[in-house]
């Protein structure tokens, strides 16, 4: 029998075919792969002599993004920035690139996080992905988001990593993306912005 996660894997490898990525990180949305992302990063901070606590964000974007930012331990700033498709979060190398997705979209050094939700491009009932081309990244987020373990370890051996997730993309939705992405356009538009609200008058980001 198949182990269940070989899909998994497949799709990853597609979408690195794809996008032009070195690694793809698969997860359960675009706002946990932006959480993971920046834990990861803050993992490398002690790298850093004078980087900020906070990081500066479109005010008008998802709420999941400053969500996940505090969550990873920073504090989001909000701005008037007109964007389209993805921005920066900060001065992080990480991207909320959840209305954008076509080949070739990679650029070297950042952390592209993507969407596969139901309004997305390439689109199922959920899903999400970390673009990136840095192996240790990669090694890492892959254990962050199996509960911090090795997927296929046996769990009374297997050593835990911390900070982590129960947040692996089910076999079930890999396998349908995998079979979409066959049929996707090489090329394709950025999605329209939403009208998302004006986050910075939320309580719970003042």
């Amino acid at each position: 029998m198949q182990p269940p996660h070989d899909v998994t894997r497949a799709f990853e490898a597609a979408l690195c075919e794809y996008t032009g990525a070195s690694y793809a990180v698969t997860t359960t949305s675009c706002t946990q792969a932006i959480l993971m992302a920046l834990a990861w990063w803050r993992t490398t901070r002690h790298f850093f002599d004078h980087e900020p606590e906070t990081l500066l964000i479109p005010r008008r974007t998802y709420v999941g993004v400053p969500a996940s930012i505090v969550n990873a331990g920073f504090k989001p700033i909000f701005a008037e920035i007109d964007w389209s498709g993805e921005y920066r979060i900060g001065k992080s190398p990480v991207w909320d690139s959840a209305r954008c997705f076509t080949s070739n979209m990679f650029r070297p050094g950042i952390m592209q996080c993507v969407s596969f939700h139901a309004t997305k491009i390439l689109a199922d009932s959920q899903g999400g992905a970390i673009l990136l081309d840095n192996a240790q990244a990669a090694a890492w987020l892959r254990r962050a988001r199996f509960d911090g373990r090795a997927e296929g370890a046996d769990p009374k051996t297997d050593q835990v990593q911390y900070p982590s997730w129960h947040a692996y993309m089910s076999p079930d939705v890999a396998a349908r993306l995998l079979w979409r992405l066959q049929g996707l356009p090489r090329h394709n538009a950025d999605l329209p912005r939403s009208d998302y609200p004006d986050l910075s008058t939320m309580e719970a980001f003042r």
